[in-house]
């Protein structure tokens, strides 16, 4: 006699990601979101030191501002819907 429950399908093979079955298979965009900007943080608290030359500033400033960047654009593009 067959099954009369329905199988729950959430789009991800259990054999290949195990973690689907406890439901941690997709990124949490919150965790990304607050990795990305610790660590532009830690990039700027670096610029202070006791190195002469300020080039190390320039390129950890770039690194940043880049980071801060992606972080703000992924922010706008989920809150407007453009990709889940």
């Amino acid at each position: 006699m067959g099954k009369t429950e329905v199988e729950r399908y959430t789009g991800v093979d259990e054999v290949e990601v195990p973690s689907a079955k406890w439901g941690w298979s997709a990124e949490n965009p919150r965790v990304l979101h607050f990795i990305g900007i610790f660590s532009a943080v830690l990039l700027l608290l670096m610029t202070h030191g006791n190195h002469v030359g300020h080039v190390e500033d320039l390129f950890l400033i770039i690194f940043a501002v880049l980071i801060l960047g992606i972080v703000a654009r992924d922010w706008i593009a989920r809150s407007r819907g453009w990709y889940r």
